[in-house]
């Protein structure tokens, strides 16, 4: 069974920085996609990459304050947060597509790493 592992949580103050890390044990998905989710609150997309050519998209609401990126070598995705707000304070989860799409679906989920920003 797949296994994604995510990293690099932790609570920053706003305008503060932060690097996620998704680790996957293999590399038979088309695309990857980091996604976050708050109590009471629907998962939200952030942000997707294909393995192969590096297509990126982002949320509206991420865009020019995340990046995405990923190192084919070691099967690895990573989320650069900076410019930290408040508002994107919730568990961020890492997820593998089978397809290109950053729609998905998703077949396999990270557990999910707290990210919380203060005021």
């Amino acid at each position: 069974q797949v296994q994604l592992v995510e990293s690099g949580g932790g609570l920053v103050q706003a305008g503060g920085s932060l690097r996620l890390s998704c680790g996957t044990s293999e590399r038979t998905f088309s695309s990857m996609g980091w996604f976050r989710q708050t109590p009471g609150k629907e998962r939200e997309f952030v942000a997707h990459i294909t393995w192969s050519g590096g297509s990126t998209y982002y949320a509206n609401s991420v865009k020019g304050r995340f990046t995405i990126s990923k190192n084919n070598y070691d099967n690895t995705v990573y989320l650069q947060m900076n410019s930290l707000k408040p508002e994107d304070t919730a568990v961020y989860h890492c997820a593998a597509s089978r397809t290109t799409s950053y729609r998905g679906p998703y077949e396999a989920w990270g557990q999910g790493t707290q990210v919380t920003v203060s005021s």
